[in-house]
């Protein structure tokens, strides 16, 4: 079986969507599946396997931003893609994202499975708002229609219709688990994500501020808010800027607790499984798209977000607290391997079976 997998987001950028393309193409291959991946690229694509389709731009999306490529010229590329190819399904990741997925949705007749990703927490997506009519009318080429959460899908169903089997993100869980820990010498807090209001970085520092332990604080990625936040100057932070896949599962590795501060729009919190994976406790925020990674006291322990005094407690509780923390890990690596991106890979490779037997393709 050959399977074109497409990412409407520069394959340059770390993100969510992007990451669960590439892990699970890798998957796929190791499963015997000939996965090919398109996507916008920022340079050289970052890996073999890859077509790119050209460099993207970013645009302002539910809170954060997205490095997308849209127009004639992309549209030329992906459509060259797709018939060197020759897939014999077509993987289209947000198929209604402006790019190579919807220049798939609207001009190929191979059969498709479609992923939904977004969840916006009570906010609107304007795209969707806008252009309903056009954008129904286009789901319908979907074949199959997946979403990583249920708060995806009610999205989306929300303003389409329609049936969406959840399928929850993967995880490279050797990956993780099996890194070589970054050194220190020191109790570590990391937090991984893009310096952005809906990420709660900032809470996260009024937390680590009045801290009573002794502990050092990494903060991985950037975004608009880093150098505002950076002039706290609060003593003992770390600011370790964007950083490898390879090093995230290290500096993982070695932390004493991952901290998942986000204030919400969050559809699904792959890192949270990343440090459960890592063998790391987590504190994260009480919000919906943690609540499908994170079995409350089990797995993480969960605070109300945007409480800094909550916060602060928490993380203080696990500094203290080895066999709290040792319950949490136990759970967590357990957990962590139900999604497992080989799972991933096995229940997609049934979907792409059925999505052909659904709309044979003459070949």
């Amino acid at each position: 079986m050959r399977v074109l997998l497409v990412s409407p987001y520069s394959l340059s950028v770390f993100g969510g969507v992007q990451g669960q393309v590439l892990g699970l193409a890798h998957s796929l291959r190791e499963l015997g599946v000939d996965a090919r991946v398109v996507a916008p690229c920022d340079g050289p694509p970052p890996e073999p396997g890859i077509i790119t389709v050209g460099p993207s731009t970013n645009f302002s999306s539910n809170g954060s931003v997205a490095p997308i490529a849209s127009g004639k010229p992309v549209a030329r590329r992906t459509l060259e893609a797709r018939r060197v190819i020759d897939p014999d399904v077509i993987h289209l990741h947000e198929p209604l994202v402006p790019g190579p997925t919807q220049t798939l949705l609207l001009g190929a007749d191979e059969p498709i499975v479609g992923t939904f990703h977004a969840s916006y927490s009570g906010r609107v997506n304007p795209w969707y708002k806008t252009f309903r009519p056009p954008l129904k009318r286009w789901l319908s080429r979907l074949t199959i229609t997946t979403a990583v959460s249920a708060a995806a899908a009610e999205h989306a169903q929300s303003f389409f219709g329609g049936d969406f089997a959840v399928v929850p993100n993967g995880v490279d869980v050797p990956h993780f688990a099996k890194a070589t820990p970054w050194p220190t010498e020191r109790r570590v807090i990391l937090f991984i994500g893009r310096h952005e209001p809906r990420k709660g970085l900032g809470v996260l520092l009024d937390a680590f501020a009045d801290l009573e332990r002794d502990a050092v604080l990494w903060i991985a990625g950037d975004g608009p808010e880093t150098d505002a936040l950076r002039r706290r100057q609060i003593p003992n932070v770390e600011w370790i800027g964007c950083i490898s896949d390879d090093e995230k599962a290290r500096r993982l590795r070695a932390a004493t607790v991952f901290c998942a501060p986000a204030l919400g729009g969050e559809s699904f919190g792959i890192v949270l499984l990343e440090a459960m994976a890592a063998s790391t406790p987590v504190v994260a925020s009480d919000i919906d798209g943690y609540h499908n990674v994170a079995r409350v006291d089990r797995d993480a322990l969960l605070v109300e977000p945007g409480d800094a005094s909550a916060l602060r407690g928490a993380l203080q509780r696990l500094l203290d607290d080895p066999t709290r923390c040792a319950d949490l890990v136990a759970s967590g690596e357990q957990w962590a391997s139900e999604f497992s991106m080989r799972h991933l890979a096995e229940r997609f490779i049934a979907f792409y079976e059925a999505a052909i037997e659904r709309s044979p393709v003459t070949r």
